[in-house]
């Protein structure tokens, strides 16, 4: 059975194929709203500052030609990868003008984890082959050790305007050449000539490289074309428009203008493709904030009226454990929750609901490898739990693990998909691909049931996890990376990584250890692990979960860690001890 998107999200338009992402997003040809109808784009949360949409316009041409002056570059010469540039920073509402200028010249951008070590940075800097590296500020001591241990010198390192307030009154180094000085060189550079790209050129060059850990091993570049990026927003445009449309006229608008949270992280593609492009696109308001905070989160909703909330589910739970707080805002403005990166359960949504009544919760499905939603919740058909309807121009099967097709409801299977913006596979990694990418259907790795609603619409519902990924925050953690890296321990003889539930984070890594001979005490070798751990991965990467020392690792004949039956084991040992599962 296929299931094929519902007739009520909306006609996909015709996605073109020839253009960068930044003259789809700017040029009102393909149907953008009218710049002199649109909101300012993107609005600084915590100094207030903004762009109009004309301004956007004019900063990207300006960056984009300062990008050519500083590095030598030409649109129509040479390939994406002789124009790559890797972006470590806290959320800035310079941050997509920037990306587009990119594209203007025919580059590539690799966005990279705020949360990241110095060693995560370093690996993602050769692997991507970035020629430079633009960072802020506060990011700046982990950014110069990644750059130094990947052999880029530092005058290829520049920096990126975030608010003042993260600043403290410091002054930024005069050192390193700042965006707002290429943007100030470009305004008097010579104006660049147009790309000139024929059919197809937009579905194979890759605007994005992001990385992902796909459905096992260690992290791996992402390539996102042009046409992924503009089809995903299309298709959320057109599933979102009716009842934008109805929304507008109820009130006699002549359009309905979002005013949406940019809080998410820019790296990570539910913010870059849903926040950044989608809403931008039909002429909303992103209001951007660096970094999570709860009283400057609280305080953005109620000074800038925010009516779209685009959260993860720890921020959830963190409102409903802060209710002395969040009371103390006007939060009414809110109109939809929309939340994705890692299942909402039914329980915390029926909870928020008791004390926001008004706002509708939206739950979103995509990957990385799908360059965002796959499928929504319809605003006009809810279904706590599930993970709405696909999206126009998706399809989806649900697959056994002898690969053959479920063709009933509520029968789980792994969901395999295919769409327009199903990416072009994993940079220089062709088994990954293959594993992954098949004529254009895509393996999710994920469990899933398809169900009918109160509606007659066919339902995803995301069951569990086939692959082995755990989300901390919604943020990803590759077991065998971490397995990998405790391996190098000294007390470490053999070890396995699986995910223990936690209330604030939804999962948090727990290391199952083999000690060597030489190890000694449990407690001082468990010390040292996590220490091993905290200095060279990220913090969401750290074993909050705590380690546990057995005498071997279960695996299968072919070697292969059996995760589950470990699961298993910490599941009864919390019911043991009386832990709520």
């Amino acid at each position: 059975m296929v299931f094929l998107p519902h007739s009520s999200t909306g006609q996909l338009a015709t996605i073109p194929d020839d253009i960068p992402i930044s003259e789809f997003m700017l040029n009102e040809k393909y149907g953008r709203l009218a710049h002199d109808k649109s909101s300012d784009p993107y609005t600084c949360g915590l100094s207030g500052k903004t762009y109009t949409s004309r301004q956007v316009v004019e900063r990207v041409d300006h960056i984009a030609r300062g990008l050519a002056k500083e590095f030598g570059w030409s649109p129509n010469k040479g390939t994406e990868w002789d124009k790559t540039l890797a972006v470590f920073s806290l959320n800035s509402i310079d941050m997509l003008p920037f990306c587009w200028a990119v594209h203007k010249l025919g580059g590539l951008v690799s966005p990279a984890n705020a949360a990241y070590s110095a060693a995560e940075m370093k690996h993602q800097i050769l692997d991507s082959k970035s020629q430079a590296l633009f960072t802020c500020v506060p990011l700046l001591p982990v950014a110069l050790e990644a750059a130094a241990m990947a052999g880029l010198p530092r005058n290829k390192i520049y920096l990126i305007d975030v608010a003042p307030q993260l600043l403290g009154g410091a002054k930024p180094p005069t050192e390193f050449k700042s965006l707002t000085q290429l943007l100030e060189e470009g305004s008097t550079a010579p104006a660049l000539e147009p790309l000139k790209w024929g059919p197809g050129e937009g579905a194979r060059r890759t605007a994005f490289l992001c990385y992902s850990s796909g459905t096992s091993g260690l992290p791996k570049g992402v390539m996102i074309s042009h046409r992924n990026v503009i089809a995903n927003t299309l298709q959320i445009v057109a599933f979102d428009g009716g009842f934008r449309d109805d929304f507008a006229r109820a009130r006699g608008l002549e359009t309905f203008k979002e005013v949406g949270l940019g809080l998410l992280p820019s790296s990570h593609i539910y913010s870059l493709v849903v926040i950044n492009h989608s809403g931008p696109y039909r002429g909303d308001q992103v209001i951007v904030l660096p970094k999570f905070d709860l009283k400057s989160y609280l305080a953005s909703i109620q000074n800038f009226k925010i009516t779209g909330l685009y959260l993860v589910p720890p921020i959830i739970i963190n409102m409903l454990r802060s209710q002395a707080e969040c009371s103390k805002y006007d939060l009414s403005s809110v109109m939809t929750l929309f939340t994705g990166a890692a299942p909402l359960g039914m329980e915390t949504a029926t909870e928020f609901l008791k004390i926001y009544p008004n706002v509708r919760i939206r739950q979103g499905y995509g990957l990385t490898e799908t360059c965002t939603v796959v499928s929504s919740t319809h605003p006009d058909d809810i279904l706590l739990g599930s993970s709405g309807i696909l999206l126009p121009g998706f399809e989806a099967r649900i697959m056994t693990p002898e690969n053959e097709e479920v063709t009933a409801y509520d029968t789980p299977g792994e969901l395999v998909v295919r769409g327009p913006s199903v990416v072009l596979g994993y940079l220089n990694n062709e088994k990954a691909t293959k594993e992954t990418f098949e004529d254009g259907w895509m393996r999710t790795g994920d469990e899933a049931v398809m169900r009918v609603g109160p509606k007659g619409t066919e339902h995803v519902f995301i069951v569990d996890r086939i692959k082995e990924l755990i989300k901390v925050k919604g943020l990803q953690v590759a077991p065998a990376e971490l397995e990998a890296h405790l391996l190098g321990h000294p007390d470490v003889a053999d070890c396995a990584v699986i995910a223990i539930p936690d209330d604030a984070a939804g999962e948090v890594p727990k290391a199952i250890v083999v000690k060597s001979a030489s190890a000694g005490s449990d407690e001082e070798t468990e010390k040292s692990i996590k220490k091993h751990v905290e200095e060279h991965k990220a913090r969401h990467k750290w074993l909050k979960g705590g380690v546990r020392f057995i005498d071997a690792v279960p695996k299968s004949p072919s070697g292969k860690i059996l995760r589950r039956l470990l699961r298993d084991q910490e599941k009864e040992a919390r019911r043991k001890a009386g832990v709520k599962l």
